[in-house]
Order: structure tokens, then sequence, then C-alpha cells
């Protein structure tokens, strides 16, 4: 399996790359310069040594032709719409995994939503229904991601209107070792993406005793109440 990571030159993309190619799956790490994507893949590849899968580096439009079906987007909010406006026909075909998440660019701890409600939603209404978007990943924190000796802290909670690609999108999040929950259609990612505002927060607190916790979801307990 070949996927695109445009943003994978970023501290998310970067970890989700590294993890992905431990897990066995090649990653093409798109940027807006070929050269930027060509040298950081190089810059991961040394430092992660042989590995199962492997990590190029081109443009975001090289990398998404390279896809099998699956693009992964992992920029900053600010670049959200201009990306996939520029690569609007060439998703044609694909899978978009949406990773992002609308934080106000003067402060991590706050949410700056789109009109349209979020940013999974707003590459939706981007890119027409012909092209799936799938919300996901948008609560493990990039430290986490990029620490790849240990396991991701939390799960996954994914949302989207098309339920076969959020099906097949499943399997291929689970590879980075997260239990993967499917939270319903696109307008559940308005509080999905809103949880990572109220995590860093909470990580940056200086009366909590974490600094990248993550959400988890708990089964009921057997012990009668």
């Amino acid at each position: 399996m070949k996927i695109a990571l445009l943003g994978g030159t970023g501290p998310q993309g970067r970890g989700l790359a590294l993890r992905w190619a431990l897990a066995g799956v090649d990653v093409v790490v798109g940027s807006r310069q070929h050269e930027k994507g060509k040298r950081i893949a190089e810059e991961l590849v040394e430092r992660l040594g042989e590995s199962p899968g492997k990590i190029t580096g081109m443009s975001n439009a090289e990398a998404v032709a390279e896809a099998d079906e699956f693009v992964v987007l992992a920029v900053p909010f600010v670049g959200h719409r201009p990306t996939l406006e520029s690569l609007k026909d060439a998703l044609k075909g694909k899978i978009l995994i949406d990773v992002v998440v609308p934080l106000a660019e003067d402060n991590p701890r706050k949410i700056n939503m789109p009109p349209e409600g979020s940013a999974t939603e707003e590459a939706q209404a981007l890119l027409g229904e012909d092209i799936p978007v799938v919300g996901a990943i948008h609560n493990v924190s990039a430290q986490v991601l990029d620490r790849v000796e240990l396991p991701i802290n939390c799960d996954v909670l994914i949302c989207g209107n098309k339920k076969e690609a959020k099906d097949r999108a499943a399997p291929l999040i689970g590879k980075l070792g997260v239990t993967v929950y499917n939270a319903g259609l696109a307008v559940s990612a308005r509080a999905i993406e809103h949880l990572t505002a109220i995590l860093i927060r909470l990580n940056t607190s200086k009366v909590t005793p974490f600094k990248h916790a993550g959400i988890k979801i708990w089964p009921e307990s057997d012990v009668e109440m």
C-alpha cells in the first residue's frame, strides 16, 4: 500500500510518516516544494533506518498521483483550503483522510471553526460528495506520534458522510496501533476537532501532571453497581 501524506514535513506529518512506515505502509511525503518534500523524506529515512515501509518525498501534486487510494492531509489550518483547492482535480478517485484541526493562529487553545462547521466539513464541501472525506487522528499529540518507540496513548475517532470510505480508512489508521471508532457523519467533526483545543489547554495547564494526554474510550465495567 502506498499513501500520500500532504503536510508530511510538519511535526504531526513526520510522526505519522514514521509510524506508517514502521507498520509496512509506503509513504510519499508531499510538500509545496518538491525539494523540501524530498529532503524531509531523506531525513525521516535516516532517522528510521531499515523499515518495512518506504518513505519518499516530492511535491503535493506528485504525491497525490503516487497514492494508490488514500491521501492524508496534515497541513496547518491556514493552508487547508488553498491546498484542497489546488488539488481538487487530482484527488478524484482517492479517499481523503483529513487530520487538520482549525486551531486559532494566535492561540492553539482556541478553535476557529470555518463557516462549514469544521475542517472535515470544509474539505467535503470544497471537494464535493464524489471525493469522500474521512476526518481522523485529530486528538493525537504530535509529540506522541514522534516518539515511535512508544505506543500511541489514545483511541481515534473517525467521521465522514460515506460509510464505505470510513470502513476502508479504518484499517489503515489502525496500523498506527490505535483502536478506531466510527463517530458518525462529518458533522461529528465539530465536537472531535474541538476536543483538540481542550486537550491542549489541559496538557499545557500548570496544575495537570501530564503533557500529552489523549482521548480513550472505556467500555462499561463488569462490576455491578
